[in-house]
């Protein structure tokens, strides 16, 4: 792993996040975890001093879910100002709304597949 990747300051939060992972989380993870989709996704992975809902090393994607908070002011500029640090480190994000994973599940699932073909890929080694 890089230096960017999982720094140990963040395990405590990240194993608590995925203890008590939301509703949306919980259920997105059943379809998704392992390679489920084709390929291996990680969930509450932290990148810098972010931790991110879910993660695709291979395809450098970042799924974000979306609950009541994303859409407050506060929310809104957190989400920005994270988004603009991840997606300059060439990590590609495609967020969803909770309310979509519980009620168009089919749609969540096929846009994170078309992301796979879509995110940069890492150089040949």
């Amino acid at each position: 792993m890089s230096l960017i990747h999982n720094h140990k300051y963040l395990k405590d939060f990240r194993k608590d996040l995925r203890n008590n992972a939301t509703d949306a989380e919980k259920q997105l993870w059943q379809y998704i975890k392992g390679s489920r989709l084709g390929m291996k996704i990680r969930r509450q992975h932290s990148i810098g001093n972010y931790i991110v809902d879910f993660y695709c090393p291979e395809a450098k994607l970042i799924i974000e879910l979306d609950g009541e908070y994303h859409f407050t002011e506060a929310g809104i500029e957190y989400d920005k100002q994270r988004t603009a640090y991840l997606t300059s480190l060439g990590f590609m994000m495609i967020r969803f709304e909770n309310k979509e994973v519980f009620e168009r599940i089919g749609f969540v699932l096929a846009e994170i597949k078309k992301a796979f073909s879509t995110s940069p890929q890492p150089p040949p080694h």
